[in-house]
């Protein structure tokens, strides 16, 4: 092998060596510190291990596969628990605010949901102000800020986004127009249309995981007996 293209094979195998390695201290600071935002984890792990090659840098989606194999080998008791907690609440706002349509997006369908994680559900109303209205007529406190997301890859649209929490849980509602069921924002991870899902979807979710793991109790009782 020519001494050129030895260099240039050992120059890749760092540079996939770094993007692992940034990859899994971005997925850790997302776990320990609740860091939500991709770009911040990933800038943060790199300067924290001294990676500035820019090539070195993982794309969101491998930096997903760190958090879950993160959570799979560090919080293998307590994430399901907390995620499952999370989705029964999701099914019980989505029931409170059926007459928005609601869809559950985010870590919580996505199954990566931690301690630090909201419930985060579109909702869906030509006029922005009356999801805000239906909260307060029925006493829910909340905080207003609002959101950019990528309608297209080259087009963000600002939404209206409301926070509240309930049963010491915290929900994020994006208020959108109604057109918006039919195309949903385009995913941070892989800026392809964000997976939603409706309360029935939740719900059907729920009693398989439900019914996995009294096969999976049932089949250990056996293993033992």
């Amino acid at each position: 092998m020519a001494r050129g293209e030895h260099h240039r094979i050992h120059a890749q195998d760092r540079v996939q060596r770094n993007r692992l390695r940034v990859a899994q201290e971005a997925a850790r600071l997302m776990s320990e510190h609740g860091i939500r935002d991709f770009q911040r984890a990933k800038r943060k792990a790199a300067e924290r291990l001294g990676v500035q090659d820019e090539q070195a840098l993982p794309r969101n989606h491998e930096i997903e596969e760190a958090l879950r194999e993160h959570q799979r080998l560090f919080l293998s008791e307590s994430q399901p628990k907390l995620l499952r907690a999370r989705r029964e609440a999701a099914v019980e706002a989505m029931r409170f605010l059926q007459r928005f349509e609601p869809r559950l997006v985010g870590a919580v369908l996505e199954g990566t949901a931690d301690t630090h994680s909201a419930v985060c559900l579109h909702v869906f109303s030509d006029d922005p102000e009356a999801v805000g209205i239906y909260l307060r007529e029925h006493g829910v406190p909340f905080e207003m800020q609002t959101r950019r997301l990528r309608i297209t890859r080259d087009e963000q649209v600002e939404y209206p986004v409301l926070l509240f929490a309930a049963d010491n849980l915290p929900f994020d509602l994006t208020v959108l127009p109604h057109n918006a069921l039919r195309q949903a924002p385009l995913d941070r991870v892989d800026e392809k249309p964000m997976r939603r899902a409706s309360q029935a979807s939740v719900e059907i979710m729920l009693a398989e995981e439900e019914d996995a793991q009294d096969d999976f109790e049932r089949k250990l009782a056996a293993a033992l007996k």
